[in-house]
């Protein structure tokens, strides 16, 4: 009798952990829906949903992080994508978002540097090269106009 309670509490258990799963895509993909109709409030409600049923999920922190990103909230998205990297399995995105985020606030050299451990951990993720080429052509045009500026400086006037 013993070992058919035990077979029955894990048999309980398995099915609590799929209705978890079930119910977390279930979140996240009403979460997508929201977002593609650019309705972020919702997005966001359902985001905080399957966050309470699942804090380490990295398709709901990196969901939470966009939001912040796009609000420009970027030390938020910065902290949800550094969790949802403990978490991932595909680290080259966490480090892509990551890259995007010091990007979008002209920290060029860190932008540079979450590119490069994206591609270092998957170099065929084109993602993070575009990302990478488009930092460093910034930085690039940075230099010029940096040297143009010196230039007219020190050209003497006459």
């Amino acid at each position: 009798m013993k070992e058919e309670i035990n077979k029955l509490n894990e048999l309980a258990d398995f099915f609590k952990r799929i209705n978890k799963r079930v119910l977390l895509y279930t979140l996240v993909n009403k979460a997508k829906a929201e977002y593609d109709k650019c309705n972020f409030q919702d997005s966001k409600q359902n985001l905080e949903e399957a966050y309470k049923v699942d804090k380490n999920d990295p398709t709901v922190l990196r969901g939470l992080g966009n939001l912040e990103l796009f609000n420009k909230n970027f030390d938020k998205a910065i902290d949800f994508y550094n969790k949802a990297l403990e978490y991932s399995e595909k680290k080259e995105v966490e480090y892509t978002l990551l890259g995007m985020a010091y990007y979008l606030q002209d920290k060029l050299d860190d932008a540079l540097h979450y590119f490069n451990s994206a591609i270092d951990v998957n170099d065929s993720y084109t993602s993070a090269y575009e990302g990478r080429n488009q930092t460093m052509l910034e930085n690039h045009l940075k230099i010029i106009d940096l040297q143009e500026g010196l230039e007219n400086y020190f050209r003497p006037q006459g």
